[in-house]
């Protein structure tokens, strides 16, 4: 059983401080992907830059406090790549990569974006350099006769089941018409599963970040962003998949939660 986690920690150096050291202690998962450390690995606590027992790689962004990927894993790599050879989005910590037996996991940050803005046309371009990649990487894994799991927060909502208030955010940015039809291309274009859909066809949600104001939490009006985006053969060896969502708002050390999948290889 391989048990994979992705999860945007909304600042490394803070989550641990909130609990997320004794969260990484006491999973199961073999792999965890971590999104939004805004950090470099000479700034972090040794209790999240090596903890024991893992294996870690860290992405930072060139631009300090921003963005950054992570990835932990129970055995050494066999091969790390950071980035996906884009001039413009390598140094921006947004991706990385690691070859285990029989799979490679990414980690994703995908740009946020914000509707008539430079952030927007930013994930834009991000969008139309990645798409091509993802089709690359799974070609050139089943060439090796690999698997293939992006994980992250690809900062899009891709069906009206994957956020609370839909209708009032159909002209915002990670519920566009054209960042939608772009999800719907990896899917489909470029032969990716959502292993959490796939799982749960018919269900709401399971929404894995909630904004910070009001009562967004506690009334679960959420967004599933955080997705594990599979090839399809590892994707059919998917048995569960759930969202680690804390008890209370107080338990939280992130706006999102840890979205968990277990893999039967």
């Amino acid at each position: 059983m391989l048990i994979v986690t992705s999860v945007n920690v909304n600042g490394l150096r803070a989550a641990a401080k909130k609990g997320f050291v004794e969260w990484l202690a006491a999973t199961e998962a073999d792999v965890v992907c971590l999104q939004e450390v805004r950090a470099e690995e000479s700034q972090l606590p040794e209790a999240v830059r090596a903890p024991e027992g893992w294996y870690t790689v860290h992405a930072p962004a060139a631009a300090k406090g921003r963005a950054g990927v992570a990835l932990y894993a129970r055995r050494e790599p066999d091969t790390v790549r950071t980035g996906f050879g884009s001039s413009e989005f390598d140094g921006s910590g947004r991706y990385v990569e690691a070859d285990l037996p029989g799979v490679t996991v990414a980690s994703l940050y995908l740009p946020s974006g914000e509707v008539g803005t430079e952030r927007q046309e930013e994930k834009i371009r991000f969008m139309g350099e990645f798409l091509p990649y993802l089709k690359e990487l799974r070609e050139r894994a089943a060439a090796d006769g690999r698997e293939v799991v992006v994980c992250g927060d690809w900062n899009i909502a891709h069906q009206e089941a994957d956020l609370k208030n839909w209708k009032a955010n159909r002209k915002n940015s990670g519920f566009l018409p054209e960042e939608r039809e772009w999800l719907t291309r990896v899917f489909d274009e470029a032969s990716y599963v959502d292993v959490v859909r796939a799982l749960y066809p018919g269900q709401e949600g399971p929404y894995s970040w909630w904004s910070y104001r009001g009562r967004a939490f506690d009334n679960d009006a959420g967004w599933r962003i955080d997705y594990q985006v599979a090839t399809p053969g590892l994707a059919a060896r998917a048995v569960k998949a759930w969202v680690e969502r804390a008890v209370t708002h107080g338990e939280r050390w992130s706006d999102h939660a840890p979205v968990t999948a277990a893999y039967d290889l």
